[in-house]
C-alpha cells in the first residue's frame, strides 16, 4: 500500500509520442504551458484564501467568546511553524513528485480543514463546547493547515521551471509571485463579504469552496512534464545546453549552509515577515478597535496592500534591472524604510479613510519589492546556481519562524492590554489596546531593513 501511494505522487504515465509535426507539436506545447501557468497562479491564489480566512473571522469568534486574542495568537502560529517546516521537506520532495497530484492534494487537505472548522464553529454555537476542546482541536486543525499550504509553492514553481525556458523563466516567475497578494485579496474581499453577512463560521466555509475550485482548476489544467504529454523536454524544444553541473550539489550546499550572508539576509527576512504578517494576520481587528471602523470596511482597508503587493512584486525584478543594473540592495533599502515608515501611517494617522487607505497603498508596494528581494532573490544573487534551492529552504524556514513568532508575541501584547468595556448576551467584551504591539511591528521592520545593509558588499555567487 505505502509503495502505491509513493508511486502515485512520483510517477507521472508519459503519453506516446507526439505524432504531429513541428508547427502543431509548438501549438500543442504553447497550449499546455499556458494552461500551466495559469494553473499554477490561480491554484496558489486560492492555496492563500484557505490559508488567510483566520485573519478575517478574528473580532468576531473573540465575541463570540469562542477565543480569545492570545489563544488566536497560537492557533495562527501553529500554521506558519507547520509551513516552515514543511516548505522546507516538500521542497525537496517536489523536485521527485508528480506536481499536478501533489499540488491538488494539499489543496484538499486545506479545504477540508475550513470546512471542518466551520461546520465545528456552526456546531459549537449550539451546543456550547467548551472553550478549551475548541482551542485544542482549532490549533491542531490549523497546524495541519500550514503543513498542507507547504505544499503549495514548490510544485507551482517546479512547474514553471519545467514547462518555461530559461530566458523566460523570471518573467512568469515575477507575475506567478503576485499570486499571494490576488488570494490575500480574496480572502479578505469574499471571505470578509461572508463573515459580515452570515457570520465567521461561513467564513471558513467560502475559504473550503475556494480551495475546491483551486483544486478543480489545478486537476484540469495544471501538467506535470511536457514528456508526460508527449512533447520533449523543455530544453530540447528550447534547444537549450544541458551539461551536467560542475560543482558538486552536496559540497556546494554544505557551503551555503556556511555562508553568514544568507543566515543574515534569512534574519532579515524573517523581521520583514514579522511586519507583513502583523498587518494581514491583526490588521482587520486593529481597524475594528482602535480606529472605529466595520468588518466590511477594515477588511477593505487591508484587502488594498495585497492588492497593491501584486505591482511590487511583478515590477521588482524589472525595475532593479533597469534602473539598480541587477543590484538589489539600495532597492531593498528604499522600500524597507517605505515599510516602517507606512506601518507608521498605518498605526498613528488617526480613523481618516483615505490615509489609512493611503498606508495600506504604501504598505503593499513595499511588502511586494521586499517578498522577493530579501524574501528570495537576493539570497539567491550571492550563492551557485545548484544551491538555489538551499539558500531559498534557509530563507524560506528563518522568514516562516519569524512569522509564527509574531503571532504568539502580538497575541500576548493584545491580549494583555485589554480593558472590560461591558457584557453581550452574558458574554464580557473587551477594548483591545494595539500600542505595545505596534511598536513591536514598526521595530521588527527597522531590523529588518538594517540587517539587509549588512550584506551590501557580498558579490555574486559569494
Amino acid at each position: 500500500m505505502f509503495r502505491k501511494i509513493v508511486s502515485f505522487y512520483t510517477k507521472s504515465a508519459p503519453s506516446a509520442p507526439y505524432q504531429g509535426d513541428e508547427k502543431s507539436q509548438k501549438k500543442s506545447y504553447n497550449r499546455l504551458r499556458w494552461q500551466t501557468f495559469i494553473a499554477a497562479t490561480v491554484g496558489y491564489s486560492l492555496y492563500y484564501v484557505c490559508r488567510t480566512s483566520l485573519n478575517v473571522v478574528k473580532k468576531p469568534v473573540i465575541e463570540s467568546g469562542a477565543l480569545d486574542a492570545q489563544q488566536l495568537g497560537y492557533i495562527g502560529s501553529a500554521l506558519l511553524f507547520a509551513y516552515a517546516i514543511g516548505k522546507f521537506v516538500n521542497g525537496f520532495l517536489t523536485d521527485r513528485s508528480n506536481i499536478k497530484r501533489f499540488m491538488a492534494t494539499g489543496l484538499i487537505v486545506s479545504a477540508a480543514a475550513n470546512l471542518i472548522l466551520g461546520l465545528l464553529g456552526l456546531w459549537s454555537g449550539e451546543t456550547g463546547l467548551a472553550t478549551g476542546g475548541f482551542f485544542l482541536f482549532f490549533a491542531i486543525l490549523w497546524g495541519v493547515n500550514g503543513w498542507s499550504q507547504s505544499m503549495g509553492a514548490a510544485p507551482a514553481i517546479v512547474s514553471l521551471s519545467r514547462w518555461f525556458p530559461l530566458k523566460e523563466r523570471g518573467t512568469f516567475y515575477g507575475f506567478f509571485s503576485a499570486s499571494h497578494n490576488f488570494g490575500e485579496f480574496l480572502s479578505f474581499v469574499f471571505v470578509g463579504l461572508l463573515v459580515g453577512v452570515v457570520g465567521w463560521q461561513w467564513g471558513f466555509t467560502g475559504a473550503a469552496v475556494a480551495g475546491i475550485i483551486g483544486v478543480i482548476i489545478i486537476a484540469l489544467f495544471l501538467h506535470d512534464t511536457p514528456e508526460s504529454k508527449g512533447l520533449p523536454a523543455i530544453e530540447a524544444i528550447a534547444k537549450e545546453k544541458t551539461g551536467a553541473e560542475i560543482q558538486n550539489v552536496s559540497a556546494t550546499q554544505k557551503a551555503v549552509l556556511k555562508n553568514p550572508f544568507v543566515w543574515i539576509l534569512a534574519l532579515s527576512s524573517a523581521f520583514m515577515y514579522i511586519s507583513r504578517y502583523a498587518v494581514n494576520g491583526w490588521g482587520v481587528l486593529f481597524l475594528q478597535e482602535q480606529k472605529g471602523f466595520s468588518l466590511e470596511t477594515a477588511t477593505q482597508i487591508i484587502s488594498i496592500n495585497a492588492l497593491l503587493g501584486i505591482i511590487g512584486t511583478v515590477f521588482s525584478g524589472w525595475f532593479s534591472d533597469k534602473l539598480f543594473k541587477g543590484k538589489r540592495n539600495m532597492p531593498a533599502l528604499i522600500f524597507g524604510i517605505l515599510n516602517a515608515i507606512s506601518l507608521v501611517l498605518f498605526l498613528y494617522s488617526g480613523d481618516s479613510l483615505w490615509v489609512n487607505i493611503l498606508s495600506m497603498v504604501l504598505f503593499g508596494i513595499a511588502i511586494g519589492v521586499l517578498i522577493c528581494f530579501v524574501g528570495g532573490l537576493m539570497a539567491v544573487d550571492i550563492v551557485p546556481r545548484n544551491a538555489t534551492g538551499a539558500a531559498l529552504g534557509i530563507v524560506g524556514i528563518a522568514s516562516y519562524i519569524g512569522a509564527g513568532l509574531q503571532d504568539i508575541v502580538s497575541g500576548t501584547l493584545i491580549e494583555k492590554n485589554k480593558v472590560l468595556s461591558g457584557t453581550v448576551n452574558g458574554v464580557e467584551q473587551y477594548q483591545y489596546d494595539f500600542t505595545q504591539a505596534g511598536l513591536f511591528w514598526i521595530g521588527a521592520s527597522v531590523v529588518s531593513f538594517l540587517l539587509a545593509t549588512l550584506v551590501w558588499k557580498a558579490k555574486e555567487n559569494d
